[in-house]
């Protein structure tokens, strides 16, 4: 199969650096989805490393492993361009008290790790036997209607 690179201009007009910039990008992105979809080694492992670094707020990393950097860092410092922001645990779409992964760490913390341990794999099973039984019993909906 053969991917083709498009710019934004095409067949309107000669495209100019940033279209050109832009069309590539955009091949870079379908020609990594590719990768996934065959199953090409180090696509998902490269997936996995910036998926990593987004949860762990290693701005850097995440700067140094997507497809533009220099389009990354701009995009960051936009919203948050001080230097302490490249270190700091949110983003600026979501802020300190809503960043959904500062969130997911919060919760791990309190109750994952040493908190979670001492649970058999048994009782886990159980847990989730119980749980699986609620929700048949609730009719197997994951939107309940509200109650009056």
């Amino acid at each position: 199969a053969m991917l083709c690179y498009v710019t934004p201009k095409e067949h309107l007009g000669l495209p100019n650096r940033d279209d050109v910039k832009t069309g590539v990008i955009t091949y870079k992105i379908a020609a990594h989805a590719a990768d996934l979809a065959k199953g090409h080694p180090g696509a998902q492992e490269w997936d996995d490393a910036l998926s990593d670094a987004r949860f762990e707020f290693r701005w850097e990393d995440q700067f140094n492993l997507a497809l533009d950097p220099d389009t990354a860092r701009e995009f960051h410092d936009e919203t948050l361009p001080a230097e302490p922001a490249k270190t700091a645990h949110f983003c600026s779409m979501c802020g300190p008290k809503f960043c959904s992964m500062k969130i997911s760490q919060s919760i791990n913390e309190r109750f994952g790790g040493a908190a979670a341990e001492g649970a058999s794999p048994d009782e886990i099973a159980e847990g989730m036997l119980q749980k699986s039984k609620e929700f048949a019993a609730a009719g197997n909906r994951v939107y309940l209607p509200l109650a009056d």
